[in-house]
């Protein structure tokens, strides 16, 4: 694996977007930049990202969990690939194996871990989805944060971006709304 660097991002949310004060709400994203092994090229197999994910996620999601104030409730994970590689680059780095090391860092996590991916050029941001990690329907819990490495990715790169949060969004007033389909 040939990772440029790491970054950890630890945020605390202290009031909603009025200035209405709120529970202290702590969100931790752990970021790694790696070589993209396939850029420029169509490859079939891609099982090399799928074991660069998981390796990804033992190596940095633990140090997010620690950061956090409280215990875990929400997490997500995205990928932004560059412009050299595909789509389907991403979506190898954050599904077969990520999702095994993240919920052994958060303790559980019966939901699907939200998850986006993108093609982008240097400086792209990404937003990031958070969604509770036991209950997938908590509507109080989806939440997105918007993250980015200034010089990341290089187009044979890819950022490889997983997050954690202990606690909703700032005063949710939507989780006892209906489900209606």
């Amino acid at each position: 694996m040939n990772v440029r660097k790491t970054m950890i991002i630890k945020e605390t949310i202290e009031a909603d977007g009025f200035g209405t004060a709120c529970a202290p709400i702590t969100r931790v994203v752990a970021m790694a930049v790696i070589q993209n092994p396939f850029a420029g090229r169509f490859v079939e197999d891609l099982s090399p990202l799928f074991d660069l994910g998981g390796q990804l996620g033992e190596r940095l999601m633990a140090d997010a969990v620690d950061l956090l104030t409280g215990p875990p409730v929400s997490y997500g994970k995205a990928a932004i690939v560059g412009v050299a590689g595909d789509l389907e680059h991403g979506g190898a780095m954050i599904h077969p194996k990520l999702g095994k090391p993240m919920r052994a860092a958060v303790g559980g996590g019966k939901a699907l871990i939200p998850s986006n991916a993108k093609v982008a050029a240097l400086g792209a941001t990404i937003d990031l989805p958070l969604g509770q990690k036991d209950e997938a329907w908590s509507f109080d819990h989806f939440d997105t944060m918007t993250v980015m490495v200034a010089d990341a990715p290089r187009a044979d790169e890819i950022v490889l971006c997983m997050a954690v949060s202990d606690g909703p969004r700032p005063i949710p007033r939507v989780g006892n709304a209906p489900i209606v389909d």
